[in-house]
């Protein structure tokens, strides 16, 4: 008696996919001097419950539950999650010449340091719930952009943070859109 096995697999293929993010430059990384209360505001953005650390791993969690049914909206995750790659690359590099450093911990009111967590992931898994906890992340980090703005006193660090805002409010009407 033979027993047949079925195999299950994703068809979706990610090759060919970019990074869903405006079509224009980001402006340069530089800093007008070193400043540790900008780094920690920074580091806010890098890795804490708003981040972009956050916001790639709860993409990349959306997409590997959409992926075996909902091919096109996982690929478009995947490319905003690339773009929120390129905004954690930028924010790293400015905390480095901010006189920062990368440890994936974020200063407390204490002083202690709260490490980056996969509690700050909506774990959603139905396509409906991942695209809104998506667009609420989105629109969370656009206003902690905006209120670090208000508080960094370089307009070299704005203007990047600016940039990366106009890349938030796009993926939020691409996920509008779907």
């Amino acid at each position: 008696m033979e027993t047949t096995r079925k195999i299950l697999q994703s068809d979706c293929s990610f090759g060919g996919v970019s990074p869903l993010m405006l079509p224009f430059p980001y402006p340069p990384l530089k800093v007008q001097e070193q400043n540790q209360f900008y780094v920690n505001l920074l580091t806010v953005d890098y890795c804490g419950s708003v981040s972009e650390l956050t916001a790639i791993t709860q993409y990349i969690q959306g997409e590997s539950c959409m992926c075996c049914e909902h091919c096109a909206q996982a690929r478009t995750l995947i490319g905003i999650a690339m773009a929120e790659m390129i905004h954690l690359q930028k924010l790293g590099e400015m905390i480095m010449l901010l006189g920062g450093q990368i440890d994936y911990a974020v200063p407390t009111r204490s002083g202690k340091s709260q490490m980056w967590t996969p509690a700050y992931i909506e774990f959603e898994s139905k396509l409906p719930a991942i695209l809104s906890a998506n667009i609420e992340a989105e629109k969370a980090a656009i206003n902690q952009y905006e209120q670090h703005m208000k508080m960094i006193e370089d307009s070299c660090i704005n203007a990047v943070l600016a940039r990366i805002v106009q890349d938030e409010e796009y993926h939020i009407m691409l996920l509008r859109m779907m």
